[in-house]
């Protein structure tokens, strides 16, 4: 068990961590099939690549597990889907209806519906071979790389490929494939934030259409003194509810990674 878990932990750290020097832009793009040769240069110490003893490598894999929420926050659809559901709250304008809690628990689960074939890929060609022994760590964390990179790529715009690329001072790629962990993660969470804010966008105007006319009747009669979203909150509830909006949301937030 514990090897399984120091497997992920690996597997999720070395993804992002060798990579991350993008100090150094004049080194060319490392594919991401190539990050599992740091794993044997972290877990092998310095004399004579004896390994860690079992009390570093649990401190170490203690370490890893406070970059998990961020690698779960950045590297899945968590991100899009936890910014729409917000701005779905702010638009119907709830202040705490539905809790956090829920919003969150709601993206993470829809997150490992969207994340399935990727995880099941992950498990399939890194995880399971590891733990049965039949392949390497450094061939693990291969596999498990390859696996969060095509769906990170899938949703990343050229356009933000090309503009950290340029920052980091990397030419062309040739494929998707030698797209480094480096550029490819903020190139991700741009595109993410960029499709979050547009799907908010269209979710958006229909309750603020609603808002604006509420308003303009209530000026009309005079009621200048009436909050218009006291007035205006039952009728979003009801569009809302009467549109299937819960089922819609889900549906268009799964079927926009697709």
């Amino acid at each position: 068990m514990l090897r399984l878990l120091t497997a992920v932990l690996a597997m999720a750290a070395l993804i992002v961590l060798p990579d991350m020097a993008m100090a150094a832009p004049a080194v060319p793009a490392m594919p991401a099939a190539g990050l599992g040769g740091a794993l044997e240069r972290a877990m092998d110490g310095a004399n004579g690549g004896a390994p860690l003893s079992f009390s570093l490598q649990l401190l170490l894999i203690m370490g890893l597990l406070t970059i998990l929420p961020g690698l779960v926050l950045m590297m899945t659809s968590f991100l899009r889907i936890i910014i729409v559901l917000s701005i779905l709250r702010q638009a119907l304008g709830l202040q705490q209806s539905p809790p956090n809690q829920v919003l969150i628990g709601l993206a993470l689960f829809l997150s490992l519906f969207i994340m399935a074939p990727t995880l099941e890929q992950v498990n399939t060609a890194a995880i399971a071979p590891y733990a049965a022994g039949t392949i390497e760590a450094d061939a693990a964390i291969a596999a498990a790389g390859d696996a969060f990179h095509s769906f990170m790529i899938r949703q990343t715009r050229e356009t933000d490929l090309a503009m950290f690329a340029e920052m980091a001072g990397y030419g062309t790629f040739a494929s998707p494939d030698e797209v480094p962990f480096s550029i490819l993660l903020p190139s991700f969470v741009t595109s993410e934030l960029k499709t979050a804010f547009q799907i908010g966008f269209m979710i958006f105007l229909p309750f603020l259409v609603i808002d604006l006319v509420v308003a303009s009747v209530l000026m009309s009669l005079g009621m200048m003194m009436l909050s218009p979203t006291i007035i205006s909150l039952p009728f979003k509830l009801l569009l809302f509810v009467l549109i299937d909006g819960w089922a819609l949301l889900m549906g268009s937030l799964a079927m926009s990674f697709g």
